[in-house]
């Protein structure tokens, strides 16, 4: 044990009795001087895994200073504390005062339709917290158990548990999924794709065993199951059984959210808090349903201790006065907030490989883009956009924003949350208000990051919000570079798009990024290990070992292998970077791998003549 009962830390924290402990951290239940119930967490730092530092800082820890509302567990303090086995980081949070969600459950069996929608939205209220956090952050662990309904609050909900918050992610795992209940997870999960809708399809599972009494699939584990044991018994019932089934809830209401929150399909999930709250309230004259249009509406509440940390409250605006009006807070919402980078960069310089791609570029667009007398003496229609597609970690966001380095154009990254909006037509008025800026501050490159997101078919199962964000999309994208506005759309999913866009005068040009060939993978060695200290190196050997690994692996290794390194104060060599290597998988499987060269025949069988050809990586 780090700490003894009875010892007192920083003068203050007086240890009770020891919760539990791993082989790096140890939980403790603590008081203050007054006798109140605290809660800490320490780590020794020489045993933690590197995946879980940075800069010498636990990320958990780190995590917890940013991070307070009335629905998450809240942090009081961190610090730092020396013993004789070395250094140990602590913090201290508000104590589990209170039921867990899984004892409730099990003592109530389920809970009745009010109950269950209360809590639900308290967790989803604390969700839009974090997800609002500019970059989003992520929960990555909603379950019953990570649940509390909070005595100090009169059974407020809380999500507890930030041992595993991260950023949006897809590849490797930068925490500890031993303890991660696939239940509660989605499939892209395990494959290594976190993201909000993974947050969403967990609280939405929660949601699901609060009124049935039972696990999402109604999938049950052994004590003596391993966690590979368990997602290969989750994935099979969800094979066999196919969509969530929802029989048994009586509400047609929340029969649709559940379906829409656990649908198995990526694109056919909320992409953001905001859209299953609104759905969720809608019609709904209750209290908590008026006290949260209150809170949307006129930004006046003051209950919430928001107001102590940064005064940061997911329903209010922070660019107006307090006495704003429902018109114009609605205003605001259709706003789209994003971030305008403005020039400065080395362009393609930064990224390795992809030559073909880079002068194809060069003659077919940046040209035109940048001589606007050379096209128009030769009457040459400057393109509109461009759809970048391929498997995940190729590098299509970091080309898209090096593309507009190399014009010298501003640009703007879109991930699908910025658009989201709780109001009917809401996210209609921020693709408007997103198209405005982009002329506004002309010329643009507007990075639709994960575009299948924005534009899903509408020959599919979609609602007609839904729909009338597509048609806005495609009223936006018409010749939209008369305006100074260069549209790159990115995506995994590219045959989940509306073909509508793809025609010419929208999307004009469709390019594949396939995976990083040998050559290509010599040059991100060199490229992610220049300016680092480094021994003898052979690039050409690692390029040859790190087959079947994609950009973002590439970049992982180089940096775990950096990490070693400066932990033992020593140079990058060559034989801990094929050591890396070896104890990294790549991110993407052979299977996913034919399943996208699939995927690039369908698309090039039915893009016109108006597509680029395959480039890139040969």
């Amino acid at each position: 044990m780090i700490l003894k009962q009875g010892q007192v830390i920083n003068n203050r924290w007086n240890v009770v009795y020891q919760i539990k402990e791993n082989p790096y951290a140890e939980s403790y239940r603590v008081e203050d001087e007054s006798g109140n119930p605290y809660f800490m967490k320490i780590y020794r730092l020489k045993n933690v895994p590197d995946k879980l530092i940075n800069d010498g800082k636990i990320n958990e820890i780190e995590w917890s200073r940013t991070i307070q509302h009335k629905n998450i567990i809240s942090s009081i303090e961190t610090g730092i504390y020396d013993d004789e086995a070395g250094e140990c980081h602590y913090m201290v949070a508000t104590y589990f005062s209170g039921e867990l969600l899984s004892e409730m459950l099990q003592r109530e069996g389920k809970l009745d339709a009010a109950t269950a929608t209360k809590i639900f939205l308290e967790m989803l209220q604390g969700l839009m917290y974090l997800h609002n956090k500019g970059p989003a952050i992520l929960h990555n662990d909603i379950n019953p158990t990570n649940v509390m309904l909070s005595s100090k609050t009169g059974g407020v909900a809380e999500l507890i548990d930030m041992g595993h918050i991260s950023h949006g992610f897809m590849g490797k795992v930068p925490f500890d999924t031993s303890d991660l209940d696939p239940r509660y997870a989605s499939g892209q999960s395990v494959l290594g794709k976190y993201d909000e809708r993974n947050d969403i399809f967990a609280a939405t599972g929660v949601f699901y065993t609060m009124l049935t009494g039972r696990a999402p699939w109604d999938v049950e584990f052994t004590p003596e199951m391993t966690r590979k044991e368990k997602i290969k018994l989750v994935q099979k019932a969800r094979n066999d059984q196919g969509e969530i089934n929802v029989d048994d809830i009586e509400d047609e209401k929340l029969r649709a959210v559940i379906s829409h929150g656990l649908a198995l399909a990526y694109n056919e999930r909320y992409e953001c808090v905001e859209r299953i709250i609104s759905d969720l309230i809608e019609g709904d004259d209750s209290e908590m349903a008026q006290e949260i249009r209150s809170k949307i509406d006129l930004s006046t509440d003051s209950d919430d201790d928001d107001d102590a940390h940064d005064g940061i409250n997911p329903f209010e605006r922070q660019d107006d006065s307090e006495s704003r009006g429902p018109r114009s807070q609605a205003a605001a919402e259709t706003s789209a907030d994003v971030e305008i980078k403005r020039g400065g960069g080395n362009g393609f310089a930064d990224i390795a490989g992809m030559d073909d791609l880079k002068e194809l570029l060069r003659q077919r667009v940046i040209m035109i883009l940048q001589d606007r007398e050379l096209a128009e003496k030769y009457k040459l229609t400057p393109p509109n956009g461009m759809l970048l597609y391929g498997p995940p970690g190729c590098g299509k966001s970091f080309f898209a924003e090096k593309f507009a380095e190399e014009t010298g154009f501003n640009f703007i990254l879109v991930k699908a949350s910025d658009l989201g909006s709780i109001y009917i037509h809401g996210s209609q008025g921020k693709i408007a208000d997103l198209f405005k800026k982009a002329e506004e501050n002309a010329p643009t490159v507007l990075c639709f990051d994960e575009f299948d997101a924005f534009v899903p078919s509408r020959s599919g199962d979609v609602g007609p919000n839904q729909a009338g964000e597509v048609n806005e999309f495609l009223s936006q994208l018409n010749n939209c570079s008369k305006r100074g506005i260069f549209v790159i759309a990115t995506s995994n999913r590219p045959d989940k798009v509306d073909p509508a866009v793809l025609r010419t005068g929208r999307i004009d040009k469709q390019v594949y990024v396939p995976m990083p060939d040998k050559t290509a993978r010599r040059l991100m060695f060199e490229l992610y290990l220049k300016d680092r200290p480094c021994g003898e190196l052979n690039s050409e050997e690692l390029a040859e070992k790190s087959d079947g690994y994609v950009a973002s692996d590439i970049a992982y290794v180089v940096n775990e292998a950096a990490t070693i390194a400066a932990f033992n104060r020593s140079d990058i060599t060559q034989d801990l970077l094929v050591r890396t290597i070896e104890g990294i998988k790549p991110s993407i499987n052979s299977d996913l791998i034919k399943e996208y060269e699939q995927m690039r025949q369908q698309m090039e069988g039915i893009i016109r003549s108006n597509a680029l050809p395959r480039v890139g990586f040969k």
